[in-house]
């Protein structure tokens, strides 16, 4: 159907077929069961689908098998007869291999084009979850950002942020004037903290160029979806960077979307894989701020489909938002899973011909318990389900292939080369050269006049050494002429003419001062 996505249906034993309708793709989705249920084979078949109707999706590959969505499937695979044999059962008759439009990402850079943000727009709310910081340590971040836009920092990349901390905690008593405390010990929290993102190679998630989410958000040439794929295989080992990261891109998509209202289909379908990742430790205001993303951003045209083993791992407020439902199996050993089990029955539409709860935990590896928004957004009735198989290649693609598909996108150079332009950290810099000249230059001419008055004072003493010397030659001359004119007339000469000069005033000065001083 135009209007809609087959999702599976089934033979004996099971309901009917099974259809996403486009219109209702905005409302988000749950996409849940443990491990080696099918959960992976279910994301890749509702990218396809999305894809083949135009709309483009963006999904993490945590285990690097959703890369096949770039190859067709092939009749030589060992699943051929499987995948043939399920889609006669349920009836899709124009099964076909197929290839898709993708595009791959790789925060890194080594699998798939590089995809960056830059730190003033992921914000101190979600790089403050991100680094793990306290309220009080959040606080301060808070105040970094407000001193950066009043001075017109830009902040793009860490060494950004480094910079303009190692500032505020210089300044610390000013701004603590202004701003509230703001103490060294929490700055320098914060510089360790960033420290460790950037020895574990979260620092290239920072700098520009910045990623265009108009990029995520192309069609090809036949008006299929490209399927953005970030490859989250290395990225796992960093849990809060990839769920940050993620947050972050569904908050861009919301903010920088326009209203649609009511679309035909979706704008744009997003994938949350282990998204049980988000809500760890997570504190209230991330998850208010993630309800609140996913209460509006469906009227944006985006749907959200979350990823995971438990749908006891989704808050309830978000849980109770999600109408289109694909549960695979559930295994109940311990008491905690038996309760969470009870819990995800209890959220479907009740089929008078099966237990929901004993179906959940029955279904087999490619089966689920479904359910659907039907017209006027009513939730369907739960059904078992034959999960349709897909018609890319299960499984990754070789390297060389990956490297053929980035080499070949219409992506390829514009995020490899790093810009690193004129920011907070080039800014500080210069004002910290300028600063240190100008104390340079101060120096510079105190020590000049400190020498000048050095000159002055040795003059003055020369002056005085002068008038020694005059007065030892007058006495020679005085004892060569007693013979011709007398002592006392040659001496008096010889007074007479050095007081005449500077130094010969200033004794007079001196001794007219120390006399009227004695009166």
């Amino acid at each position: 159907m135009g209007g809609s996505i087959f999702v599976g249906g089934g033979g004996e034993g099971y309901g009917t077929p099974q259809e996403l309708l486009l219109k209702y793709g905005n409302r988000h989705g749950l996409i849940a069961g443990a491990t080696g249920t099918g959960k992976t084979v279910t994301l890749q078949i509702l990218a396809e689908s999305f894809s083949a109707q135009g709309v483009p999706v963006f999904l993490s590959d945590v285990k690097g098998d959703l890369s096949g969505l770039a190859k067709a499937g092939s009749e030589d695979a060992k699943t051929h007869d499987s995948f043939v044999g399920r889609a006669a059962t349920i009836g899709l008759s124009d099964y076909r291999y197929e290839a898709f439009p993708v595009t791959f990402w790789d925060l890194y850079g080594q699998q798939g084009h590089p995809i960056r943000t830059t730190v003033a727009e992921m914000g101190p709310l979600l790089l403050s979850q991100f680094l793990g910081l306290t309220e009080v340590q959040e606080g301060v971040l808070n105040v970094a950002f407000r001193v950066a836009d009043e001075q017109g920092l830009p902040l793009l990349d860490l060494k950004d942020l480094q910079s303009l901390l190692v500032w505020c905690g210089e300044n610390a008593e000013a701004l603590t004037l202004r701003y509230g405390n703001i103490s060294r010990a929490s700055v320098g929290a914060i510089q360790r903290a960033l420290l460790v993102l950037e020895n574990q190679g979260g620092a290239k998630l920072f700098g520009e160029p910045a990623l265009e989410l108009s990029d995520m958000m192309r069609t090809d040439a036949d008006g299929r979806g490209r399927i953005s794929i970030l490859a989250a295989d290395v990225l796992m080992a960093a849990p809060k960077l990839y769920a940050t990261f993620l947050l972050w891109l569904l908050s861009e998509l919301f903010e920088e979307l326009p209203e649609v209202g009511n679309p035909d289909k979706p704008k744009f379908v997003f994938f949350f894989d282990e998204a049980h990742l988000l809500f760890d430790d997570a504190p209230k205001a991330l998850v208010d701020k993630v309800e609140q993303v996913a209460r509006l951003i469906r009227s944006k045209g985006v749907g959200i489909y979350f990823v995971t083993q438990n749908p006891d791992d989704i808050p309830e407020d978000i849980l109770g938002q999600l109408g289109n439902r694909v549960q695979h199996a559930l295994r109940a050993f311990t008491a905690r899973d038996q309760k969470a089990l009870r819990r995800a029955s209890e959220t479907y539409r009740a089929n008078p011909r099966f237990e929901i709860i004993d179906a959940i935990k029955e279904v087999g590896t490619g089966e689920a318990v479904t359910s659907f928004l039907e017209e006027k957004g009513v939730p369907g009735v739960a059904e078992r389900t034959l999960i349709r198989p897909p018609s890319s290649h299960l499984g990754p693609i070789a390297p060389q292939e990956r490297a053929g598909i980035v080499a070949a996108s219409p992506l390829a150079g514009k995020y490899e080369t790093v810009l690193d332009r004129e920011s907070a950290f080039e800014i500080l810099t210069q004002r910290a050269e300028e600063a240190a000249a100008q104390a340079e230059a101060a120096e510079r001419a105190e020590a000049e006049a400190q020498a000048r008055e050095k000159a002055e004072r040795d003059a003055e003493r020369g002056g005085f050494a002068k008038a020694r010397r005059y007065e030892g030659k007058s006495y020679t001359r005085s004892t060569r002429g007693a013979q011709s004119g007398g002592l006392g007339e040659t001496v008096t000469k010889l007074v007479i003419q050095e007081l005449k000069g500077t130094t010969g005033r200033r004794i007079v000065r001196g001794i007219l001062g120390g006399m009227f001083k004695g009166r």
